[in-house]
């Protein structure tokens, strides 16, 4: 058995193949207590891949990842017991209902059933799920079907989040209703999140620090105003703090000036 940490989360010298192409190249990083750490990247950057690594969807090429000292990549049973995964994209079985859905997720978690409905019944009123808990999931709007994946996550009670864009399709009540919930996951009991998203000004709001991915690579990590810093832009936003130091701000102006019609 590994040895207990107070670390939610510990990445070192990761490494992800697809055949030829390296999608995550040496990464190393931490998730520390009490933190929402922003995950930043481009299409392609190898943000999904490092996700799926940590929740044992794929399996690295080199590397160690561990989940409150316990290894996330050997026998990662350990590991998956304390975390809760919201994928980019809904997975979920669309024959059952909300209710019936979260009622496996949590016989599959061993939660007790009385604590697993007051749960459920506790989540579902703040997301406004009541009306839909008993609708096949096929016939559900995305949004929703988002709803039913984030309660799927806090459910038994994790001590680690990872999530890969989880605000996606919710209505503006709901993404309120998330980041408050997020932001009290870590206030208490020495809680990691680890949040990956394109949305900067989320990224910008929530996040303790911020790392940014490149080509699999960490460019660049810290708190806002250490990478602006880093950027040497001391007033900018999040936004461009990461094209300034992906290197995506080159050219920009006279990209969106070439769509201009005559």
């Amino acid at each position: 058995m590994a040895e207990a940490s107070a670390t939610p989360l510990r990445i070192d010298s990761l490494a992800v193949d697809y055949g030829q192409r390296r999608a995550v190249d040496g990464l190393s990083l931490e998730v520390r207590p009490a933190e929402i750490y922003g995950l930043l990247g481009s299409n392609g950057a190898g943000k999904s891949s490092t996700i799926k690594s940590i929740v044992g969807l794929v399996r690295p090429t080199a590397g160690s990842v561990r989940v409150f000292g316990e290894d996330a990549v050997g026998d990662g049973i350990r590991a998956k017991e304390q975390l809760g995964y919201v994928p980019e994209t809904a997975l979920l079985y669309e024959a059952l209902t909300p209710r019936e859905f979260l009622e496996f997720v949590a016989g599959v978690r061993r939660l007790e059933p009385a604590a697993a409905s007051e749960r459920l019944k506790s989540y579902a009123a703040a997301l406004q799920l009541d009306a839909e808990l008993e609708e096949p999931i096929a016939t559900l709007s995305n949004g929703t079907r988002q709803k039913v994946l984030v309660i799927a996550a806090f459910l038994h009670a994790p001590r680690l989040l990872v999530l890969d864009e989880p605000l996606n399709s919710l209505d503006p009540r709901s993404v309120r209703i998330v980041k408050e919930l997020l932001l009290r996951f870590v206030r208490t009991g020495g809680r990691g999140v680890l949040l990956s998203t394109h949305t900067m000004e989320i990224a910008e709001e929530l996040c303790t620090r911020v790392g940014i991915l490149d080509a699999g690579r960490l460019r660049a990590e810290g708190t806002l105003e250490e990478l602006r810093a880093r950027a040497a832009r001391g007033d900018a936003s999040l936004e461009e703090v990461f094209l300034r130091l992906t290197q995506q701000d080159e050219g920009l102006t006279e990209a969106v000036a070439s769509l201009d019609g005559p």
